[in-house]
């Protein structure tokens, strides 16, 4: 059986507002195994890079971290103390955010930034200045010496973005995470930061947990897929099964809304409807407002997360003997 690097199980993290608690992540499980690359995906606002944030204890007042494991290393992240927690962040696990320019200090060169964890780490800081040399090599960034000596304002968005990838890597970490990684990149950029992820975690296996909304790059990069909707994990199956034979109604959909090469299909299906409030309690799927095959129970029950072939697992009561027509 292949190494669980990450196994979150039961995550729940809520938001508590004026209006009444927002279900942001609600029980959501999955795992991440070692030099695999699962890829969460779903519309924004699903729930996606709070859970993420969950997994690293970056969670902000007023969202609180109500309930389940995040178990790694053997270890449950959300029973570690601040500082011990602090020293999983950037060793055990890197995470590379949606907008590089945010997370680099725009007040240090790009050397201090790359090797900063180094240090602390008590390597020799001419050995520290070596191996993020070497480690921009690795990230295809050219001119690495005056790279090393230039301010983030001073390079482009997608340069910004391997930098980040380089320093989360500098300190082999055992599982990255990278929440949208491509975000407002031109597309020939997109391309090199996939192809360049790709390469990085066959060479230092590592586990990879990629957050996006974009298919494209999941088909690109992605073993396994773990859809979201609502706060909720609706569908999960490795990558080739999710295209193929998506199972929920709204992985089918957004599977129908997906553009295609050639206009044979007609016009792109849009999903109807809005995503429910998720300050108000429901009893049932949060999908069943906009689902084409909702049924009574569907709005007052919670469906049960089921095993619906080998790999497969899906959380719908059309897996229980109802049919769907495609």
């Amino acid at each position: 059986m292949e190494e669980k690097v990450l196994d979150v199980k039961n995550l729940s993290i809520d938001f508590h507002t004026s209006r009444g608690c927002v279900k942001a992540v609600d029980r959501v499980s999955f795992d991440v195994k070692r030099g695999e690359v699962f890829a969460l995906v779903g519309e924004s606002g699903c729930g996606k890079s709070t859970t993420a944030m969950g997994i690293m204890q970056l969670i902000r007042s007023p969202g609180i971290i109500s309930g389940g494991e995040v178990v790694f290393g053997g270890r449950d992240l959300l029973k570690l103390s601040r500082e011990e927690m602090t020293g999983v962040r950037g060793r055990d696990i890197g995470m590379i955010f949606q907008n590089p320019l945010d997370s680099l200090n725009p007040v240090y060169t790009i050397g201090a930034q790359m090797t900063e964890g180094l240090l602390v780490e008590k390597m020799d800081k001419k050995q520290a200045w070596q191996v993020a040399r070497d480690m921009l090599r690795d990230v295809k960034i050219s001119d690495v010496e005056q790279r090393m000596k230039s301010f983030p304002h001073e390079i482009s968005g997608g340069m910004r973005q391997r930098v980040m990838i380089g320093m989360m890597l500098c300190r082999n970490p055992k599982l990255l995470i990278a929440d949208e990684p491509t975000t407002a990149l031109d597309v020939t950029i997109q391309a090199g930061i996939i192809e360049l992820m790709n390469e990085l975690r066959r060479k230092f296996n590592s586990a990879v947990l990629i957050i996006t909304h974009d298919f494209g790059i999941v088909a690109d990069i992605a073993d396994r897929v773990g859809v979201m909707y609502a706060g909720n994990l609706i569908e999960t199956a490795d990558v080739m099964t999710i295209f193929d034979r998506p199972r929920h109604p709204y992985t089918r959909l957004l599977m129908k809304a997906l553009p295609t090469i050639t206009k044979d299909e007609g016009r792109l299906e849009t999903i109807k409807g809005t995503v429910p409030n998720l300050a108000e309690e429901r009893p049932g799927c949060n999908f069943a407002d906009r689902c084409p095959y909702a049924m009574q129970k569907c709005r007052e029950q919670k469906p049960e997360w089921k095993e619906c072939e080998p790999g497969h697992f899906c959380a719908c009561f059309l897996e229980e003997g109802g049919t769907a027509r495609e």
